[in-house]
C-alpha cells in the first residue's frame, strides 16, 4: 500500500539552496520566460539532476489573497456594447474574468453570471458595483458569492 504523502509549510530561508532554485526554475517555466529546463537551470545555476530530484516535491504556497474570487450577477439591457463595456471596466480595475455565463436574452434583458478574480483589483468590490451601475444598460449588479 502506498504511503500518503505528508506536506509541511516551511519558511524559504531554511530551504536548501537546490530546493529554492528548483522553485525558481518552475516559476520561470510557468511564466514562459524560458523554453527549456536546460535554459532555466543554467540561469539559476542549478544542476539538471537536482531540478529533477526536487521538482515534484517542492511547491510555492501562494499568498492567500491570490485566489480570492467573487461571483457577480448582472442584469443588462440587450444592446450592442453593454456587456463589453462592463467586462472592460472590470479588467481596467484589475479584475480578472474567470468565467462568464449569459442566458438567452428575454424581453431585451440579459442575465449574466461572472466569476471574477479580485486579488489585483485597485478598487473595493462595493466601489466596483457602484461603477458598474452607472453604465447605460446596467440594470442590476450584485455579488452573489465569495470564495
Amino acid at each position: 500500500m502506498k504511503k500518503k504523502r505528508q506536506f509541511y509549510l516551511v519558511a524559504e530561508e531554511i530551504l536548501p539552496e537546490a530546493m529554492w532554485k528548483t522553485v525558481k526554475v518552475k516559476e520561470m517555466m510557468a511564466r514562459g520566460e524560458v523554453q527549456t529546463v536546460n535554459e532555466a537551470v543554467q540561469q539559476v545555476e542549478l544542476s539538471r539532476s537536482a531540478f529533477y530530484k526536487y521538482r515534484e516535491l517542492v511547491f510555492v504556497q501562494h499568498d492567500i489573497d491570490a485566489d480570492r474570487l467573487i461571483t457577480l450577477f448582472l442584469i443588462l439591457e440587450h444592446r450592442s456594447g453593454t456587456l463589453s463595456t462592463v467586462l472592460n471596466s472590470i479588467a481596467n480595475f484589475g479584475g480578472n474574468i474567470i468565467t462568464i455565463n449569459q442566458g438567452v436574452p428575454m424581453g431585451e434583458i440579459a442575465h449574466i453570471t461572472a466569476t471574477i478574480g479580485i486579488a489585483q483589483m485597485n478598487i473595493s468590490v462595493d466601489d466596483l458595483l457602484t461603477q458598474l451601475l452607472q453604465f447605460p444598460g446596467v440594470r442590476k449588479a450584485e455579488v452573489v458569492g465569495y470564495s
